[in-house]
This record gives C-alpha cells, sequence and structure tokens, in this order.
C-alpha cells in the first residue's frame, strides 16, 4: 500500500514538471507554442497534399465525367473501325470479281470463234507425278469430258472427268498429255509430251529428219488428235537438242501459260 501511494506521488510530481515546461515554452514562444509547432510540423504536408488534391479536382469537375465520355468515343471509335474493315473486305472482293469479269471479256474477245464456259481454277494438283487442276464448273454448266480448255496465253489442257458443278482438268505438263503441233516457221509437225522434271516445259518429239528447228518458234496445236482444235498457242521453242542420230532428236519447248498463276480459264464447247 504504502509502495502505491508512492508511485501515486511520483506521477504527480512528473505531471507538474511537465506543465512547468509547458508554461515556460510557452513564454518564450509566444506567438508558436511547442506542441503547436510539432503538430504543425506533422499535420501541415498531409494538410497540404490533400488541399491541393481537393482544388485539382475542384478545378476540374467534369474529369470522371470526360473519362466516361471517352470510353463511349472509344467503343464508338472501334465500331467504326470494324465496319471500315468489313467494307474494305467487300471492295476487295468487287475488285478481285471485276478483275476476274475482265479476264473472262478478254478471253472471250481473244477466242470469239469458239463458243466457250469461263471458269476458275478452285483447286491444284502440279506435282511430279499428277498435273491436274479443278475447275467450278461442271455438268450443270455444259461441261464434258475431253472439252479444250484455255487460257489468255494458249492451250491449259482437257477435261478428264466430271461433277455437277467441277471438272477436271489434265494440263498439258502431265506426263500422260500428248499433244499434235505444229511449229509456225516451217509447219513442220511435232508432238509434244509433258515430262517428270519440269512444270514449265514440254519435249517434243517425232521430229522429221529435214525439219529446220529454230529456237524461240511458235508452236501451236495442229488439230489432230481429236480433242484440241487447230491453231492454239501451246508454247515456244526454248533449246533444240540434238544427238548422234538425227532421228531421235528433240526439242524443249517453253508452255505459253504459267501453270503456278493460272486462275482463270475457257471450256471450249465446239472441239
Amino acid at each position: 500500500m504504502y509502495r502505491n501511494k508512492r508511485s501515486g506521488l511520483l506521477g504527480i510530481i512528473i505531471t507538474i514538471i511537465v506543465l512547468v515546461f509547458i508554461v515556460i515554452f510557452s513564454n518564450r514562444e509566444a506567438n508558436t507554442p511547442f506542441f503547436e509547432n510539432v503538430a504543425n510540423k506533422l499535420v501541415m504536408p498531409v494538410q497540404n497534399g490533400l488541399t491541393y488534391l481537393k482544388n485539382k479536382l475542384s478545378g476540374n469537375s467534369t474529369f470522371f465525367t470526360d473519362i466516361s465520355n471517352l470510353r463511349t468515343e472509344n467503343q464508338d471509335l472501334k465500331e467504326r473501325n470494324s465496319q471500315l474493315e468489313q467494307l474494305l473486305r467487300e471492295l476487295e472482293n468487287i475488285r478481285t470479281e471485276n478483275e476476274t469479269l475482265k479476264e473472262y471479256l478478254g478471253l472471250t474477245e481473244k477466242y470469239g470463234e469458239y463458243k466457250t464456259i469461263p471458269g476458275y481454277v478452285i483447286n491444284k494438283d502440279i506435282s511430279n507425278y499428277s498435273k491436274t487442276i479443278v475447275i467450278n464448273v461442271g455438268k450443270k454448266d455444259g461441261i464434258k469430258e475431253n472439252m479444250t480448255v484455255i487460257a489468255d496465253e494458249g492451250l491449259v489442257g482437257h477435261v478428264i472427268s466430271v461433277t455437277d458443278n467441277t471438272a477436271k482438268v489434265r494440263t498439258i505438263i502431265d506426263t500422260s498429255s500428248s499433244i499434235s503441233c505444229l511449229m509456225n516457221t516451217n509447219k513442220d509437225s511435232i508432238v509434244c509430251k509433258g515430262t517428270l522434271e519440269s512444270n514449265t516445259e514440254l519435249k517434243a518429239m517425232y521430229i522429221s529428219t529435214d525439219a529446220n528447228l529454230v529456237q524461240g518458234d511458235s508452236v501451236d496445236t495442229s488439230g489432230l488428235g481429236g480433242i484440241y482444235p487447230k491453231g492454239i498457242h501451246v508454247g515456244n521453242v526454248k533449246k533444240i537438242i540434238t544427238t548422234q542420230n538425227k532421228t531421235d532428236r528433240y526439242a524443249m519447248i517453253e508452255t505459253a501459260v504459267d501453270f503456278n498463276k493460272l486462275n482463270t480459264v475457257l471450256v471450249v464447247k465446239n472441239n
């Protein structure tokens, strides 16, 4: 109990001392009390920051409204961009269709003496052993087997099978293809066949011993053989290979048609 009284007395003394110091400091710094000065140093930076933020927001009362408007505008721009992309795709399709129609028109004018059916390539199988294409016209369009297929540059091949809506075409570069041709300069007959080695050349064989081969000479169909009509351009003599036996000589014919880039064709009805 004595200890409790002693502790209480000590607390009273300490409190009195603290109050005395407060009075002393209050008298020495009348303008800035000690505790007020401490409080100012601790609180004022925070208060200043909050005041700055308040003023900033007060000076731009539409801040959050502008954010909402920007989001709406951004969504509108995305939708407009999507619409423009769709429009560009449609224009590109129209441009492609227009180019195809121009090609058809050019082909029709070029081969006006023939009754033809236009089509375009939907599949290609240009490998070493099979060099065929598939076009988007078939029985419903009047396509039949053995009809001649041509392009702007010249002969493509002939139809070998037909469905209602498609036709398979054996190209002249196929190894099983054989075309009876004439060289333009001297009208000598040759037979052009596809090769395993090339997709751009034909091998000209059965050349008569007295034929005068000319490099660069144009080669056209002769009309013999029952498939291809006469006068369709096949290609040009690229090189001539001579042998010890003149009857075995042959030539390489570069095809007029680039089969890697072939897209538009005509099927000739009146072979």
